[in-house]
This record gives structure tokens, C-alpha cells and sequence, in this order.
């Protein structure tokens, strides 16, 4: 299956017809698909309307330097504020975590939009691509945070997609850009970065997304091919049951395996049940590249969102209020200590 990246404020005659594919499961938004909070939620109506099965509808809403929608919706303090908190008081730190997903979860819910992509639980270790998305570099306490933010995105009736697996804290290139390969044993990702994703699939996660690295100790191709990763470590060894979304294809960490055919065939054979799609340059090549390929489009449905407010009912929710001010005391001090602006602008894919 894929999800797909659509070019503007409104679907042109030719995304509609994208949407008739048996293949196509759902669209991924970005910032270039949002003018302000109408808008966008027309947006996603229109799409449903458009497609003749229903749509798992994305956008990565994170915090931070990663928050595709901004007028309207709440300012999110990138995840890195929240580990100096946590040294000061788990406890108050974790719960805020949780306030951080319900409002973040809630927000989106509310527009019509079954699912963020989140939570980032990389190690924040130096990465150029996750810098401050990052709860912290120490893995358990990157874990307490993993099952918080579960929880809170539950709350708010949205499915949970753990990000980037198997870690893409712990070295330094980004994927958008590089190839990039992880050296470390298997048994030195099992006591560092595997432990967050431990504890998020416990604690209900029901997605999971792959990272475009390659750790050749573990296996040749980047995570997001490998069959090893993908069945034999995540659903065999650590006994993850939700859905494998592939990253982004655009990437430069998915080049690898050749053109578009190829890097949706290796992830599909791999083991990942969608494949992102997030350039609409690339959408038309990569709905051939599925011909004679078996899709079931409707495995997506336990992630469609549940339960939306709507904005009305949301903004006179005190929940709301309460959470924007207990968050708006993490991002001012995060940004006195210099950790809400990123090392890079990720843009329009993460």
C-alpha cells in the first residue's frame, strides 16, 4: 500500500484520479498543503470524498522545527525540553509528555486527521536529521517518555507511530540527504536504541516507522529493506503486531536499491505494509510501480482516528487551556537554553 504527498491547498483533477487506485491507502500533508485551520480541514474532507475506500489521512505535527501546521494551533515545545524536566521531576516531567501528546493529538483530531506521526523516540545523540526531536540520549529515560506519549495520544483517540527504527539518533548523518551507516553490533542496539521501542510496542503502539540506515552488522540493506529487521527483530524478536511504515522514498538513505519501483518493491518485500510517497513528482511512477501487486487498503483502518471533538467543543475543553500553559513554561525554557531551533530546517519531509 502507499500513502502519498499531494502539491497544494486543494486536490487537482489528476490527485483525484491518484485517489481511485486500489493501491492508494492515504495522503501524508506537509506545510505546503496548509494555509490555515478551514482550509486544511477542507482539505481532508475533500479527500475522503474523492476516494472510493476510506483514506488514513497524515501529517507529522511533532513540535518544535517539525510542525506542519502553525496559525491556529498550538505552539508545541520541541521533545528535547522535556529531559532536563525529567532529571528535576519524572513524574511532573512524564505527565506533562502526556499533555504534550493529548493537545498535540487533539489538535489534529479535531481538523478531521486520523494520525501525527509521532513519537520521535531516536536517541538524541548528534543526529543532524532529529537533533532537538529527541526526549534525551538515554534510552531509559527516552523509554519512560515513549510510554507517556503513548498514553496520551490514546487518550486523545489517535493511533501511535513509533519513530525511526531501529534508531536514527546515534550517528551523525541525515537521511534526507546521506547515506548513512550505523556500525554497531546488534547487541550494542539491543542496550541502547532498541529500548525505547521496547517499551513504546508495550506500552500499545500500533505503527512503527523504519529508518533508511543501514547497520551492516545486523543486516547489508538500510532497515526499511531488510527482512531481518523487519520480521525477524521487530515482529519476531520484540513481538510488534501494528503496522511498519516505510520513510519517505524521496530520501536520499532510500536510493540505494535504484528508482522508485525498486524502493517500493524492497520495502514491500521486506516486510513494511506501506510505502510513503510524500513528493507528488513521484506519486504517478510509484501507482504503476504497484500494478500487479495485492494491496488491503482497509488493514489501515485500526489507525484511522477515533472520537474527534471538533474544534468547538476542543477550545472550550479547559484540558486544552490548562495544557497550553503548562507547555508554554517548557518551550520559554527551552528556548533560554538554546534547544527549541533546530540545526537544520527538516521541511517538508521528516
Amino acid at each position: 500500500m502507499l500513502q502519498i504527498g499531494v502539491s497544494g491547498h486543494q486536490l487537482t483533477a489528476q490527485e483525484r484520479d491518484w485517489l481511485q487506485h486500489d493501491a492508494c491507502a492515504g495522503v501524508v500533508l506537509f506545510a505546503r498543503n496548509f494555509a490555515s485551520r478551514a482550509q486544511v480541514a477542507e482539505l481532508t474532507q475533500s479527500i475522503r470524498e474523492a476516494a472510493p475506500r476510506p483514506q488514513l489521512i497524515s501529517v507529522d505535527q511533532e513540535g518544535g522545527r517539525v510542525q506542519r501546521f502553525r496559525d491556529g494551533y498550538t505552539v508545541l515545545p520541541a521533545l528535547q525540553g522535556f529531559d532536563a524536566l525529567y532529571r528535576e521531576d519524572a513524574d511532573a516531567a512524564l505527565a506533562l509528555a502526556r499533555e504534550h501528546a493529548w493537545l498535540m493529538a487533539s489538535e489534529i483530531r479535531a481538523t478531521g486527521i486520523d494520525l501525527s506521526f509521532a513519537p520521535v523516540i531516536d536517541l538524541g545523540r548528534g543526529n543532524r536529521a532529529i537533533g532537538n526531536r529527541a526526549f534525551s540520549d538515554d534510552p531509559q529515560i527516552v523509554a519512560a517518555f515513549a510510554r507517556a506519549y503513548v498514553e496520551g495520544m490514546h487518550e486523545a483517540g489517535m493511533a501511535a507511530t513509533l519513530k525511526h527504527f531501529p534508531g536514527h539518533g546515534s550517528i551523525p548523518e541525515d537521511t534526507h540527504f546521506d547515506v548513512a551507516v550505523d556500525d554497531r553490533s546488534l547487541d550494542a542496539m539491543r542496550a541502547t536504541d532498541l529500548i525505547p521501542f521496547r517499551a513504546g510496542i508495550a506500552a500499545g503502539a500500533d505503527a512503527v516507522m523504519m529508518a533508511h540506515i543501514i547497520y551492516p552488522q545486523t543486516a547489508p540493506e538500510p532497515a526499511g529493506y531488510s527482512p531481518r529487521w523487519i520480521g525477524e527483530i521487530l515482529r519476531g524478536e520484540m513481538g510488534f503486531r501494528g503496522v511498519v511504515f516505510s520513510d519517505d522514498i524521496g530520501m536520499a538513505g532510500a536510493h540505494s536499491v535504484g528508482g522508485v519501483k525498486a524502493r517500493i518493491d524492497a520495502h514491500l518485500d521486506a516486510g513494511c505494509d506501506v510505502v510513503l510517497v510524500c513528493h507528488p513528482q513521484m506519486v504517478e511512477e510509484a501507482l504503476r510501480a504497484m500494478e500487479g501487486r495485492s494491496a488491503n487498503t482497509m488493514a489501515l483502518t485500526g489507525l484511522m482516528g477515533r472520537g474527534a471533538l471538533g474544534w468547538d467543543a476542543l477550545l472550550a475543553d479547559g484540558r486544552r487551556d490548562a495544557a497550553q500553559a503548562r507547555l508554554g513554561h517548557v518551550r520559554e525554557s527551552a528556548v533560554d537554553a538554546g534547544l527549541q531551533s533546530g540545526a537544520i530546517n527538516v521541511g517538508d519531509v521528516a
